[in-house]
C-alpha cells in the first residue's frame, strides 16, 4: 500500500518528515517504515530520507510495507454484508449473533473470522482494524479500516467526536421524559463475570442521550447516541433507570418477544480518513426489530 500528494508552494522548503506529519502520518507510521526494507519514502520516484527539504510541485510516495496477520485468526468465507467500500474504510451490517471479534472458547464464526477470509479473497494484505465494534447480538453498522493509516486516522476521529454512531433500542415500559441524558460510570461486575458491567462509583464517566421514538403498549422505541463508548454502555443504563432491553436477559430485560437484545446501530457518520470528505450511512431495522412494531 502507498499513499502519495504533490506538494504546494505553501510546503516549499519544509522538512519532508514535517511535511508528512501535516499529512497525518504519525511518528508510528513512520517508523514502521522506516526500519522495514519494504517501507520506503520516495520524491520524483527516488528513494529520500526525512531531511530533504520538500520543492513546489514535488510528488512525494509513502509505501507502508506489508501488515502483519494474525495466524491464529481463522479465515471464513460466508459473505459479508458490505455497505460500501473503498481502499480506505470498510462499512458492513453485522447481523444479531455475529461476534466482532474471536473469544477463548468461540475461536469462529465473527466478523473478524470473516473479514480474513474476505480480505484473502480480494487479494489484500492487511491486518484486521475494527474500528467501532458491537455486541454479539446487537445488529447494524460497523466501521472497518482497510489499513493501518485509516485505523489510526479514525481512531482521532473518534476521539474528537467526528465519528459518530446512533441506535435503535426498544427498552421495557415507558420513560418519564420525551427525551434526555443517562450519566452514570460504568466499571465490571467482578462478582458475577468478566462480561458483565454495572454502575459504579469507581466506574469510568459515562453518557447515553436517548430520544423517544414512538411508544407502544410493553415498550418505547428509543434513538441513541453515546458520548462515551463503554463496554454494554446503552444495555447498562437503561436497566440502572429500571427499563432494561427487550431481549436483554443478562440486565434484567424480558425475552417473551425477543430472543435477543433489542439494540441496532443504524445510523453512522464519519470524516473519511484520506479525503477528509463527510460521509453518512443509514440502514433500516432487521426484520426481527421491525416485527415487534
Amino acid at each position: 500500500m502507498f499513499l502519495e500528494w504533490q506538494a504546494s508552494e505553501q510546503e516549499a522548503g519544509v522538512l519532508l518528515r514535517t511535511f508528512l506529519r501535516h499529512h497525518h502520518i504519525s511518528k508510528q507510521l513512520l517508523a514502521s517504515v522506516k526500519y522495514n526494507e519494504e517501507g520506503k519514502i520516495e520524491v520524483n520516484g527516488v528513494e529520500q530520507n526525512v531531511l530533504y527539504k520538500v520543492q513546489a510541485g514535488d510528488l512525494i510516495r509513502i509505501h507502508f510495507p506489508p501488515e502483519k496477520e494474525n495466524t491464529r485468526l481463522v479465515a471464513e468465507f460466508s459473505p459479508l454484508d458490505i455497505v460500501y467500500e473503498d481502499d480506505f474504510i470498510l462499512v458492513l451490517n453485522k447481523k444479531a449473533g455475529m461476534a466482532s471479534i474471536p473469544a477463548q472458547f468461540h475461536p469462529s464464526g465473527s466478523v473478524a473470522n470473516h473479514l480474513k477470509g474476505y480480505y484473502e479473497t480480494i487479494g489484500l494484505d492487511s491486518a484486521i482494524h475494527i474500528v467501532t465494534r458491537l455486541d454479539r447480538e446487537t445488529s447494524g453498522l460497523m466501521l472497518i479500516a482497510k489499513n493501518r493509516f485509516a485505523h489510526a486516522r479514525l481512531s482521532k476521529t473518534l476521539q474528537k467526536g467526528l465519528l459518530k454512531r446512533r441506535y435503535q433500542a426498544f427498552v421495557t415500559g415507558h420513560l418519564l421524559n420525551d427525551s434526555g441524558s443517562i450519566e452514570a460510570p460504568i466499571g465490571r461486575n467482578s462478582n458475577i463475570s468478566i462480561m458483565e458491567r454495572m454502575v459504579t462509583l469507581d466506574g469510568k464517566y459515562a453518557k447515553t442521550n436517548y430520544k423517544r421514538l414512538r411508544s407502544y403498549a410493553a415498550f418505547d422505541h428509543l434513538q441513541i447516541e453515546l458520548e462515551t463508548g463503554r463496554t454494554h454502555q446503552i444495555r447498562v443504563h437503561f436497566s440502572y433507570i429500571g427499563h432494561p432491553l427487550i431481549g436483554d436477559t443478562m440486565y434484567g430485560g424480558p425475552d417473551e418477544l425477543l430472543a435477543r437484545h433489542a439494540l441496532h446501530s443504524y445510523h453512522l457518520h464519519l470524516v473519511h480518513p484520506l479525503t477528509e470528505e463527510y460521509m453518512e450511512f443509514e440502514i433500516p431495522l432487521p426484520e426481527d426489530l421491525q416485527a415487534l412494531l
